[in-house]
């Protein structure tokens, strides 16, 4: 893979995050809500779906990243399987949020979601891991690195942002309005409005992927010198230390993250009482995951990259302490929004680091190893995502099961009628487990993670010559045919 050789390129590039996300930021965002409310899943099921479809990745998901190692093709490496790949996750997006039929409480249903739940997740794999992994391959140079995965993450926080935003929106609009007796309108959202916000998805996951990688060229790729095997997935994970710890912090504060995007249909349907706030609150944490690019740039200026990501973390711990703060105690919802900006500052400039140190564990992978595995290692950031998205959801349904949510159904107009414990329930799980998860990363990070300073720059410095000397003889092997012809 040759470099990007402009910011035009870069940017090109980056654009196919954006559909990768609004698929994510359906799946991960609208799901548990759609399944709970519209399709009346007992959260039982769905705690034993999450554990199994985790299970499963945790074998597809490095088996997918070697595949897309010893890919060969006339198109490239990476390409094939991120267009092929979001296509199917977009046909299989749309088939997971459309009901053809089945009854509520039939066994059919439960099958058919069970099957379609699974089948995003590979196929969210297919084009996941082989996006990301370019970014390595394209540059050993630390401020390129950075560079390229700001601007990705910038695209990929645009991708959430859309979702969190605009979907409850049309989810209001397309849905049933609902007056009660004193008055009061309640959005009741519908099969159908769950239906049209996954098909405006699915139609833009694909359309990002093949703008991005059509203009996007893979101009040196390496014939796979072994075939496919296990025991190569098992070598990445178990003699690179620095990967186990990765994927240790970072599933952490992953999951503090995802746990404010998984509960927030919950939250604002139930303890606030307002789907328009919901959409007030995913603003500002849009802007604030925007202003997070600029934490990378800004500090990197004054101090180091470690130094930068403690920073990050710290201020999204204190934005979560804010929003409890002002949420639980002072019930004042636009202040939670402020301190939602405030931690959303933090986790944007979070994501772009990780994406960054994920780079650097692919190095120094090589220098211990003595072979590169960058597919396989980026394998990784996709399961540690789903993993963190599993462990919030097991959290939530399990904190919905507890309360009682299965008891609760709606009324004759069609709005659910929550209890308290519900409500208290639903709080725990959006005011203390994302501070929790955060300050668990910020101490395992700080403690255990050894790529930075001196070290870092000696196994680049050292990759840097291994590749410079693998092109020199590729090129040479490339004149001795030349010659011979």
């Amino acid at each position: 893979m040759g470099k990007l050789k402009d910011f035009t390129d870069k940017v090109w590039y980056g654009t196919g995050a954006i559909g990768l996300d609004l698929s994510y930021g359906m799946f991960n965002g609208r799901l548990s809500k759609y399944l709970t409310d519209v399709l009346g899943l007992n959260t039982n099921f769905l705690l034993y779906l999450t554990a199994a479809a985790r299970i499963w990745d945790g074998v597809n998901d490095p088996m997918m990243g070697s595949i897309v190692d010893n890919t060969y093709t006339k198109f490239g490496k990476y390409r094939p399987w991120v267009v092929g790949g979001a296509a199917m996750n977009a046909i299989v997006l749309f088939f997971l949020f459309f009901n053809p039929g089945l009854s509520q409480g039939g066994i059919g249903l439960y099958v058919y979601i069970a099957f379609m739940y699974i089948l995003w997740g590979m196929t969210n794999t297919t084009a996941d891991i082989p996006y990301w992994s370019m970014v390595p391959s394209f540059t050993t140079d630390p401020n390129e690195r950075s560079i390229l995965a700001t601007i990705a993450r910038t695209f990929s926080g645009l991708g959430q942002g859309i979702v969190q935003i605009g979907a409850p929106l049309l989810l209001n609009v397309l849905g049933n309005k609902v007056v009660g007796a004193d008055g009061s309108v309640t959005n009741v959202w519908t099969q159908h409005s769950y239906t049209v916000c996954a098909i405006i998805c699915s139609v833009c996951l694909v359309f990002f992927a093949v703008l991005s990688m059509s203009h996007v060229k893979e101009t040196v790729v390496t014939k796979p010198q072994e075939k496919f095997s296990f025991r190569k997935i098992f070598d990445v994970i178990r003699y690179n230390d620095q990967l186990r710890v990765f994927i240790l912090f970072a599933m952490l504060s992953n999951t503090g993250f995802y746990t404010t995007s998984g509960v927030q249909d919950y939250f604002f349907a139930i303890n606030i009482g307002s789907t328009s706030a919901q959409s007030v609150f995913s603003m500002f944490g849009a802007v604030g995951s925007i202003l997070g690019l600029a934490v990378i740039p800004i500090m990197m200026k004054r101090t180091t990259r470690r130094r930068t990501y403690q920073f990050s973390l710290s201020l999204a711990l204190a934005g979560y302490i804010g929003m409890f703060l002002s949420g639980a105690l002072l019930k004042n919802v636009i202040l939670m929004d402020v301190f939602f900006l405030i931690t959303s500052i933090g986790t944007g400039s979070m994501f772009v680091s990780q994406t960054v140190f994920l780079a650097d564990v692919v190095d120094y992978g090589e220098v211990k190893m003595g072979k590169r595995a960058e597919s396989v290692t980026f394998s990784m950031k996709g399961f540690l995502q789903k993993m963190a998205y599993t462990i919030q959801t097991i959290i939530l349904f399990a904190a919905l099961g507890v309360a009682g949510y299965n008891d609760i159904k709606p009324d004759a107009s069609g709005v659910m009628q929550y209890t308290p414990k519900v409500r208290r329930s639903v709080g725990f799980v959006a005011y203390v487990i994302p501070p929790l998860f955060m300050a668990l990363s910020l101490i395992i990070f700080s403690t255990r993670f050894k790529l930075h300073g001196e070290y870092m720059e000696s196994i680049t410095e050292q990759v840097t010559k291994a590749r410079e000397e693998r092109i020199r003889l590729s090129q040479a092997q490339t004149n001795t045919n030349a010659g011979e012809n």
